[in-house]
Parts: C-alpha cells; structure tokens; sequence
C-alpha cells in the first residue's frame, strides 16, 4: 500500500470514529430523556444509567455507522480537494479509482461491522436493555416508595403508606387509581408487597383491604383478602419487540404472522437490517464525488452536504416502506427504492468524475 493510502486511511479512520461518537450522543438524548422520565421517579442510579447507556449503543450504530463513514470522507477529502492536493495526485498520474482506494477499504469494513451488529449484536443488546430496565425496576420501584409521601412514579396512580415493613413490604396502603376515567378507584390495604412482571410493568400484591368504585353516580364497595394490581411506569418499555429479533427469527415471525400487516412489518424489518450495512458499500462510491462537489467550502460544506446526502435518503426509506404498509407498492420494490436510488446516483456520479 502506497503511503499516500496509509496516510488517508489513517485519517479517516480517527475522523470517522470522531464522527462515530458525535452522531451517537445525538441520538442517545432522545432515548435518555424518555429513559430518564421513566427511571428518575423510581430512584435509578447513575451506574444504572451507565450500563443502559451501554446497552443503546449497538441499536444506534446499524444507522450511524453509515453516516460516520459518509461525513469521514467528506470531510477528509474535502481538506485534501481544499489545499489542492488531490490535483496533485491527478497530476501525478493517480486515477480516481486509486484515489479513492482508501474509502473503498474503509467502506468495506464498515459494511462488516454494520451487518454484524445488525444481525447480532444489535438484537442481543436489546433484549440485554430490556433486561436491565426489568432488574432496575424490579429492584428500585419500592425504595422510591417513601413513608407518608404521594408516589406517582406509575401511570394513573398516586400511592401514599404509612409505614414498611422492609424495603419491599408496605403498611396501611392508600391507592388512587385513575387509570379508567369514568369508573376511578380507591384502594385500601393493610399490607402490600412488589413482585415483578413481564416488562416494565411492576405487581403489586395488596392483603386485608377494600375497594371503592365510582361510576355514573354509583359507588361499588368491594372487599378482599388478597388482591393483585399491575402497575405501569410513566413511560412504556424504551424497546420494540421487533429489535430483539435476529434476521431468522423475523423471517419465522413472518411466516407465522396471521395478518398480512403483520408479515409486511416483519419484512419491512429484515430489509431494512439488510440494507442500512449495503449502504456502506454504496457511500464508498458516492463519498469522494461527493467531496469534489463540496469543492473549497472545507469542513463545513461536507458536513452540511452529507446530512443532506442521508436525510433524503432516510426520508425516501420511510416513504417507501409506508407506501408498502399502505399496499400501494410491492414490498421488494418499496423496501429497497432508496439504496436503488442511491447506487444509482452513486455510479453515474463516480464514473464522470473518474472520466475528467
């Protein structure tokens, strides 16, 4: 390897892991905001956050590994078009292919990480994510609850006690349950202890107490020994049943699937696991055109032109895929219309600039 090659690849390897790690932090806000409302009311702690944290990061690179490779080279090549030393290789007898060797390299290992964590890695953290915020709750959910307080870490219920026992046993339990609007509910027990369940949702099982049920005017007293509630956080479970499924197991889903909806959302998924890592493949090839365009803007034309570059194609994913959920479109053509589009664009645009 050339050492002009070893020096790119250099450079676009530590820019895209910089990349890599700003397009991450991005994303991870919205998913750390929604996380924080659903585990702050329940006394999570910082390590708590921390492994969670972990546990995202796999979800978010099947989509930013692409990005990260596109606005490396971008931004790398723009620098080299910028102070004329890519003219210098043309003039040196470099072709473009040649010039662009480093990004094909740094594609193809990008199209390899992004398809492993795709297919194996991403569905693996997932479900690691949901069982840590299962463990979290199972154990933090009945420490948040404080003697003489209101408590409305969940749903539709404020919870005050008077005393516990321990950390998972209550005293003389109240409970406001305003999860059905017309038909709201008063709980009383004497004791009450928390088990888990399936989720992010918490049991709550209630001994010696009584019920008040008010509807249209009518009041319905109930008394029981033994009672079970489910109790749901303010936010729902952060992972979609989908994301933990490896590639096999959605295409058994959709076989399975007893609605054609159903089996289309499948595929829809097992396509789009495949065709975020092909677009690494396909970026190789339009990035260093893309970089010419850019021409003497530098840093800040890059970065704005490939935001741009995977903001359209995103936006014709999404359309593609609801036009296919809408039936107004085959599944093949409509899940794959925006990579199609891209090599496309990404062929015509490396070969003329390979013929000047």
């Amino acid at each position: 390897m050339k050492i002009i090659h070893r020096s790119i690849i250099k450079d676009l390897s530590l820019t895209f892991l910089l990349a890599l790690a700003f397009l991450n932090s991005i994303l991870m806000m919205e998913k750390l905001i929604r996380l924080s409302r659903m585990l702050s009311g329940i006394g999570a702690t910082v390590p708590d956050f921390l492994r969670i944290i972990v546990y995202i990061q796999p979800q978010l690179f099947t989509l930013t590994i692409p990005m990260a490779m596109l606005l490396a080279t971008l931004l790398v090549y723009g620098r080299l078009n910028a102070d004329n030393e890519l003219v210098i290789l043309r003039a040196s007898g470099m072709d473009f292919i040649a010039i662009s060797r480093p990004v094909f390299i740094l594609g193809t290992g990008c199209f390899v990480l992004a398809l492993s964590v795709s297919f194996y890695f991403g569905p693996k953290s997932s479900i690691s994510l949901r069982e840590a915020i299962t463990r979290i709750i199972a154990v933090r959910t009945p420490l948040a609850i404080e003697e003489g307080s209101f408590n409305t870490s969940f749903k539709g219920i404020v919870i005050t006690v008077k005393g516990k026992k321990s950390a998972n046993s209550l005293e003389d339990i109240f409970i406001y349950d305003s999860r059905q609007k017309d038909a709201p509910r008063l709980l009383t027990a004497k004791e009450g202890k928390f088990f888990s369940r399936e989720g992010a949702d918490v049991g709550l099982y209630l001994t010696d107490g009584h019920i008040h049920i008010t509807k249209d005017r009518k009041v319905t007293e109930i008394f029981f020994d033994k009672y079970n509630m489910t109790l749901s956080l303010e936010a729902g479970s952060p992972t979609p049943k989908k994301s933990e499924l490896s590639p096999p197991e959605l295409l058994e889903k959709a076989k399975e699937a007893e609605t054609q909806k159903k089996k289309t959302v499948y595929y829809l998924e097992f396509f789009r696991r495949l065709s975020l890592p092909l677009v690494c493949l396909i970026l190789a090839l339009l990035g260093p055109p893309l970089a010419m365009i850019a021409g003497k803007a530098g840093g800040v034309g890059g970065l704005a032109l490939g935001l741009l570059t995977f903001t359209l194609y995103y936006v014709i994913l999404i359309y593609g895929e609801n036009l296919v959920l809408a039936d107004r479109l085959h599944l093949v053509p409509g899940a794959l219309a925006a990579s199609g589009i891209l090599s496309v664009a990404a062929g015509i645009m490396f070969v003329r600039r390979n013929r000047q």
